[in-house]
């Protein structure tokens, strides 16, 4: 005889739960009946009611029939398997010391971040004092980005201020202060029940979802290393009007102008084979040697960071002035867009060991080119938020015929969809929550950055010159005939051999010869970045350079 407690008002599914633990066998197979003789139904039947409207009352006695062989058997097979000297872990925890953060996250994580602040008016204290007006602030103090207008904290910041809230400093456990959002039903549910959509429990049913403006980004801003580098890429459009997109090769980099920020800095924007038009593009993902042109950048010390177009049509002043199609009256991102940015967000995660998971979100960055209030053209960085890219993993949000809005997908077969709630500030100025179906506002899933160039430029490729690759509608092709062109300014002394190298796209097109081995190839990596004369030196002494002086010689 199994004692079960109930809440006379409460859902049957919690009492099918509790005896799901002290049974060990599959509730889907247990009928039910209030006598020893029958009639017996399956026991989920009563699931969605109340005890109290069946009829049952306290000490109730309830008679079960099921097969009890499937259990004998799992009971034996436990005894036959010997004691092993490990407990199995979890897939989704992972071994800190195998995670690999990038190093801008390493040389974060060892600083403290706090804000120094000079002494005030209202100290009361001698020059080596300190007190509440003039001590250092966190760096997640929300005065402080008030004052500074920053609209998120960045994600070190953000980072502390959950380390200092779960751990305390007392003890030796550290409890992982990031989890990432997954708003999928679990499939692989252990609750005595078949999986979806056969069978649900409120274990394997994702809670309700209550989205709000992320506090904090990723990357705070984007830069990029010259002006050379955009205004190559917007001379598509000028010259065919049709849209151009490309992926950006960068770095990332600490970004002072805010506590414990980061920056991405853009070297190079490579163009994949795309089909353009007036107002669109069609691209392939992944695209054609995509694993390629990584390979390259990562000689280069770089890796894809973002990706970028344009979504650019012209205001036929004859002044060169742009429509601002993108504004807070339209959109700023589109359904289609913030879906396509989650995705790519995804497939690109942030390592930490911060995360049980060892991944957290993305620093990857989505930037639009397009017009701006004053019809001029500029650039708008965005990335999407965390929980964007776990709505977009559930397959929970499509793109809409309005393009400010995400459209809520409906609950089938393969996925469950929970409710999805909002946060908004009604007319009287209070915050309030709006059930969201049956679409979201995309700007709730949106993080801005700041963005702009260096005061200083030190860009890693000295040269942006050479003919940019899959550009052939616009009657642009490049081939040997190209490189020989630019290896001669060399010879006639016009250019260094550093000069001529140092250029991302000719690198691209250099490797595709298939002279240089793999050393030879890092080595011109190497001097085309460092911009070192001992490098190109080496390179002049190498037998594979040799053999591509030999082949443009011929041409």
């Amino acid at each position: 005889m199994l004692r079960v407690s109930a809440d006379p008002d409460g859902d049957f599914l919690n009492v099918v739960e509790e005896l799901s633990k002290k049974l060990a066998v599959d509730v889907a197979k247990v009928e039910v009946s209030s006598g020893p003789g029958g009639p017996f139904q399956p026991l989920l039947v009563l699931c969605g009611k109340t005890p109290s409207s069946l009829g049952f009352k306290n000490g109730e006695m309830l008679f079960l029939k099921y097969d009890d062989s499937q259990q004998q058997q799992q009971q034996q097979q436990q005894q036959q398997q010997p004691l092993q000297g490990s407990v199995q872990i979890s897939d989704a925890t992972i071994p800190v010391s195998s995670v690999k953060e990038l190093p801008v996250d390493v040389e974060l994580n060892k600083e403290t971040g706090l804000i120094p602040r000079s002494r005030s008016k209202f100290c009361r204290h001698g020059d080596q004092g300190m007190c509440e007006y003039c001590s250092p602030l966190p760096p997640w103090d929300k005065s402080y980005r008030d004052e500074h207008q920053i609209k998120h904290m960045s994600f070190h910041a953000y980072l502390k201020q959950l380390d200092h809230a779960t751990n305390k400093g007392q003890g030796s456990s550290y409890i992982a202060p990031l989890q990432e959002s997954n708003f999928n039903i679990d499939k692989k549910c252990r609750g005595g029940h078949e999986p979806w959509p056969k069978g649900i429990c409120s274990k394997c049913q994702p809670s309700a979802i209550t989205l709000q403006q992320q506090e904090f980004r990723m990357v705070d801003h984007l830069e990029f290393a010259n002006s050379e580098i955009v205004n190559s890429f917007i001379e598509s459009w000028r010259q065919t009007g049709t849209q151009r997109i490309g992926f950006m090769y960068g770095t990332y980099a600490k970004y002072d102008k805010v506590p414990l920020g980061i920056k991405a800095v853009v070297e190079a924007i490579y163009e994949p084979s795309q089909h353009d038009e007036n107002d669109g593009l069609t691209l392939g993902i992944p695209w054609e040697d995509e694993q390629q042109i990584d390979q390259i950048a990562e000689l280069c010390g770089l890796q894809k960071i973002g990706v970028i177009f344009t979504d650019l049509t012209d205001a036929g002043q004859g002044d060169g002035s742009v429509l601002c199609k993108r504004h807070k009256d339209s959109f700023f991102l589109s359904s289609l867009e913030v879906i396509f940015a989650a995705q790519l967000q995804k497939h690109y995660p942030n390592y930490t060991k911060s995360s049980p998971s060892g991944k957290f979100s993305s620093k990857f960055v989505t930037c639009v080119i397009s017009g701006n209030l004053a019809g001029e053209i500029d650039m708008f960085p965005y990335q999407v938020s965390e929980s964007a890219e776990a709505l977009v993993s559930a397959d929970l949000i499509t793109g809409s015929t309005k393009p400010s809005f995400a459209y809520i997908n409906e609950t089938n077969e393969s996925r469950y969809v929970p409710e999805i709630f909002y946060t908004k500030i009604n007319e009287y100025n209070l915050q309030v929550k709006t059930n969201a179906k049956p679409a979201i506002p995309v700007d709730y899933l949106l993080v801005t950055l700041s963005h702009g160039f260096p005061q200083e430029p030190n860009a890693v490729f000295k040269s942006n010159s050479f003919p940019i690759e899959n550009r052939q509608a616009m009657g642009i092709s490049r081939d040997l005939t190209d490189l020989k062109r630019r290896m001669d300014k060399y010879t006639r002394g016009e250019l260094k051999l550093v000069d001529v190298i140092s250029d991302f796209h000719l690198l691209t097109l250099l490797f595709t010869v298939e002279v240089l081995n793999s050393d030879e190839k890092a080595l011109l990596a190497r001097a085309a970045t460092t911009h070192k004369l001992e490098d190109c030196y080496q390179l002049q002494e190498t037998g594979g350079w040799q053999t591509l002086l030999t082949i443009l010689s011929m041409q």
